[in-house]
């Protein structure tokens, strides 16, 4: 979907797929060999493209659930969501997740029914789900002319028009889109036409129809259909995109009060990513513009520190590609290069200091022991752990029982081990040893109990990287029986843990 809509703005010629098949090339988004290799996103990837005297900065997520931590992190910088629905699926548990978050955090979101060229469910169907399960009103701004796996085209309630879609070969071209007029349309497609417009009426009738405010309160979603692999459905989303999506509003900041749009430059990082440059072993942090205007070469404040930060290697990103940019605007994301002080959560300010709320880590449920399988390779491995552990791609955790050379790997899901052990090894050319421990849950302590909860059978006691203190249970009843041991010890769920 991120290919189509980079084809749509022409901000690409040939959209490419997260596969290898029929030997097109790969996405623009996953420039990462392992995402090229195994045909998923592993790491969020920033795109900044013009549309219609619009400058759309689209921060594409992965949709695996093991790397749900990564997303969430890109939504406390986003004005707005583009949620991504499997015709065929429905709301999956990853993706109900993501609607709550937004619901909570007053996020409006856009729906997209996608793969809507394979077998699926009833659109009626689908509705009914979001209503059900999120509590928010889908208000279709498209509706398939078609069922699930024959689509034709869709009628476009805002303009009461119909849309009849040509396919090209493989989806790598825009598809051919022309506007019909009813009788048009009724003659071309006869049935699946006439029960479009029933289901259109059905809508009405419902009262499922756009109300922008309510939008913007996270009340309703405008729901699309799409292919994006076919780059069917696209454009209209676009035009959503630009037409319906929010712009820069004030961000709250620690303390109470918050940073207006015009007020002094400030900007958050939410992402933190190494290896773009196969040349360069360079850090790049991702940071949105929350306020002011940027300037390349300013010289700004680190909020945590209170250290001068130069600005003069900035850049707009897009996918793995960059290039310099100058000036910045509230929403916009920019690229900040060698930025190793930087850390996911920290605040930039130029004139009056703010400090934005730091971004919760996820309470992780796997665990393994990591070490270099080679002694002499030490440096390289702690340097890469360290690399990797500023990134987020992991949590690090430590304790003076096991020591630096063998830290344990906290992850949300396993397959984050996998990134780590393949980038350690491609990157920092180090193989290691992966072993696995039976914790199943954490929580965090007031480290002034630490002794009282150490030495527990089937639980552990640890540090993290950015100084929060955790003990690790093998089930929840372990976690219980301990806290009844030890009452005054209290044990608190971890902030992200309790959103999700």
């Amino acid at each position: 979907m991120t290919e189509a809509l980079a084809l749509h703005a022409r901000a690409i010629g040939e959209a490419g797929v997260t596969h290898g098949k029929a030997g097109r090339r790969a996405t623009v988004s996953d420039w990462m060999d392992m995402e090229q290799e195994r045909g998923i996103s592993i790491a969020s990837t920033a795109l900044q493209f013009e549309y219609r005297d619009h400058i759309v900065n689209l921060v594409d997520t992965p949709g695996h659930a093991d790397f749900s931590e990564d997303t969430y992190r890109v939504l406390s910088a986003v004005d707005f969501a583009v949620m991504i629905l499997d015709a065929a699926k429905g709301l999956e548990p990853q993706t109900l997740k993501l609607f709550n978050v937004c619901h909570r955090s007053g996020i409006p979101v856009i729906t997209v029914v996608n793969k809507w060229d394979r077998p699926g469910m009833d659109p009626l169907e689908l509705l009914d789900e979001i209503e059900q399960r999120i509590k928010i009103v889908p208000t279709p701004v498209t509706w398939p002319i078609g069922i699930a796996g024959e689509f034709h085209g869709v009628i476009d309630r805002r303009r009461d028009t119909a849309v009849a879609y040509t396919r090209t070969a493989g989806g790598a071209t825009r598809a051919g889109e022309d506007d019909l007029t009813a009788d048009e349309a009724a003659q071309r497609f006869g049935v699946d036409h006439a029960d479009a417009l029933e289901g259109v009426e059905l809508l009405e009738s419902g009262g499922h129809t756009h109300d922008h405010d309510r939008f913007l309160a996270g009340e309703t979603t405008p729901v699309l259909f799409t292919s994006g692999a076919l780059n069917l459905g696209v454009h209209p989303l676009l035009d959503c995109i630009v037409e319906l999506g929010p712009a820069p509003r004030p961000r709250p900041a620690v303390g109470g009060g918050r940073r207006e749009v015009d007020d002094d430059f400030s900007a958050v990082v939410f992402k933190v990513q190494a290896g773009m440059d196969s040349n360069h072993r360079d850090h790049v942090a991702f940071a949105r513009v929350c306020s002011g205007v940027f300037e390349r070469g300013v010289v700004v404040t680190h909020a945590q520190s209170g250290r001068p930060f130069a600005t003069k290697y900035a850049l707009s990103m897009f996918g793995r590609d960059r290039e310099t940019a100058d000036q910045a605007y509230p929403g916009d994301v920019i690229g900040l290069v060698n930025a190793s002080h930087l850390a996911i959560g920290d605040t930039l300010h130029a004139g009056d200091p703010v400090t934005f709320p730091p971004i919760p880590k996820f309470a992780p449920e796997h665990f393994a022991v990591i070490s270099a399988r080679d002694p002499s390779r030490y440096k390289q491995f702690r340097r890469g752990i360290e690399h990797l552990d500023r990134e987020g791609v992991v949590q690090v955790l430590r304790s003076p029982a096991r020591g630096d050379q063998a830290p344990v790997l906290a992850a949300v899901g396993p397959m984050q081990f996998e990134v780590v052990t393949h980038r350690l090894l491609r990157e920092f050319s180090t193989e290691t040893r992966l072993d696995h421990l039976p914790y199943t849950m954490a929580r965090s302590f007031d480290p002034t109990f630490r002794e009282d909860l150490a030495g527990h059978r089937g639980a552990e006691t640890f540090t993290r990287s950015d100084g929060t203190d955790l003990i690790l249970f093998t089930d929840r009843w372990r976690m219980q029986s301990i806290a009844r041991e030890v009452p005054h010890a209290t044990l608190e769920t971890l902030a992200a843990d309790a959103d999700a």
